[in-house]
């Protein structure tokens, strides 16, 4: 696992059930704050500490979007790699992210249709080996 990301391109042929890839990324304050800009999500649990003191997280949490956003620097980068298509994704948030947290996010084939240029993916992200997010993903392979 690494956080550099190094482009790739699988053919969809290559393409077998059970590959999988992983990248870490610990997120930051700069991180939160960034995302918050781009996404226009700018809820005070993600950016106000006095605010999160007093929710039930007790200190600010990280977007849900932005964590589960690494399964997209996967498949962009990594499997299937550049020229791929997300055609839909689904997603469980079950624990909060917190600032300073390491979190690594794991994409795994579970189906490929060559017939439609489809792959399939498991998707999950872990902070200390503890589910934080997961769901299923669709990819359009060219």
């Amino acid at each position: 696992m690494s956080n550099s990301l190094v482009f790739n391109k699988i053919p969809l042929e290559e393409i077998e059930i059970g590959m999988n890839v992983s990248y870490s990324q610990t997120i930051t304050d700069a991180d939160v704050k960034a995302f918050s800009g781009i996404s226009g999500d700018r809820n005070p649990i993600h950016l106000d500490e006095q605010y999160a003191e007093k929710s039930r997280y007790k200190k600010r949490i990280a977007h849900g979007l932005m964590t589960a956003s690494y399964f997209s620097a996967l498949f962009g980068t990594k499997i299937p790699g550049e020229g791929c298509v997300y055609v839909s994704q689904s997603l469980n948030f079950k624990r909060p992210v917190y600032i300073g947290d390491t979190v690594v996010a794991t994409v795994e084939v579970i189906s490929v249709d060559l017939a439609k240029k489809r792959v399939f993916f498991r998707t999950t992200c872990k902070v200390k080996n503890k589910v934080v997010t997961d769901g299923e993903a669709e990819l359009f392979v060219p």
